[in-house]
């Protein structure tokens, strides 16, 4: 376990130190002299995500990812599927991957928001000044959602492996990407990819403008479930949830407090005018 959680570290930190390079470029490029400001403002909530950040990945990645990966033979495969892509074209194999795992992805997404698992995925949404490390910001629980229902679509239809590892790859970078603070919609590409900016309008204050633009790397699926809304009036929309942003233990305690759960008080009689 203890060598697991560090191989887990280690490739994380090995993923992290080149994004951070990234973005830091961006940052200094688009903020210039708000840079400073901008760092000040995010920088409580960066260090809470850090911390989720280790957690999922020296705890729950290990304990979690490795039944999934070892178990992947007990989810039914069957040998036509199997074959089938094996007579596919290996770009064609993956862009199926890409969009099967954005698919599971954003049930999966959805599924977030309701009431039951709303408590756990409220961390996600809790930044007010969202950066590219805001894609770590995600409870244990949510977490261990995710590494459980992202790929299964994928591994049932039988797609070989590598084009399932490449495309958790790819949605991986293209997450912080979406996560980060810029405005752009990505004009015409943005209408294939989620951009920034459409990203960012999932994650605004509004609770009811939240419910859009679930998907994390095309926009296919918002487009056809009819949960896909224009970024561009929204562009550098205030972020957050009424509950308020906290801290790494704040956030942990978060899905076990009682204002999720317990129910809402009935509303007073109202008496009615005599006759």
């Amino acid at each position: 376990m203890i060598e697991a959680a560090f191989e887990s570290v280690r490739d994380d930190v090995a993923e992290l130190v080149p994004m951070a390079l990234v973005f830091a470029t961006v940052a200094f490029v688009m903020k210039r002299e708000a840079i400073v400001a901008a760092f000040q403002r995010a920088r409580g909530e960066t260090v809470t995500n850090l911390w989720l950040w280790l957690i999922n990945a020296a705890v729950i990645v290990p304990l979690v990812g490795v039944p999934i990966v070892t178990g992947t033979s007990l989810i039914p495969r069957p040998a036509f599927l199997e074959n089938f892509w094996l007579s596919v074209p290996e770009i064609l194999t993956l862009i199926a991957a890409i969009l099967l795992t954005d698919f599971a992805a954003y049930w999966r997404h959805r599924f977030e928001h309701a009431k039951i698992l709303w408590p756990t995925h409220a961390t996600h949404h809790a930044d007010e000044a969202m950066t590219w490390l805001s894609v770590r910001r995600k409870h244990p629980f949510g977490q261990v959602i995710s590494m459980a229902c992202d790929n299964l679509v994928a591994i049932a239809l039988g797609l070989p492996f590598w084009s399932i590892a490449a495309a958790i790859l790819l949605r991986g970078w293209w997450g912080y990407f979406i996560h980060a603070d810029v405005p752009w919609t990505l004009g015409p590409v943005g209408k294939v990819l989620i951009s920034p900016a459409a990203h960012r309008l999932h994650h605004i204050r509004d609770e009811e403008l939240m419910g859009h633009n679930y998907g994390n790397t095309v926009v296919l699926w918002d487009w056809l479930f009819g949960t896909y809304l224009d970024p561009a009036p929204h562009v550098n929309c205030a972020t957050g949830i009424a509950e308020g942003t906290r801290d790494f233990a704040g956030e942990l305690a978060r899905p076990f407090e009682a204002r999720y759960w317990r129910k809402p008080a009935a509303a007073p009689a109202v008496e009615q005018p005599a006759a």
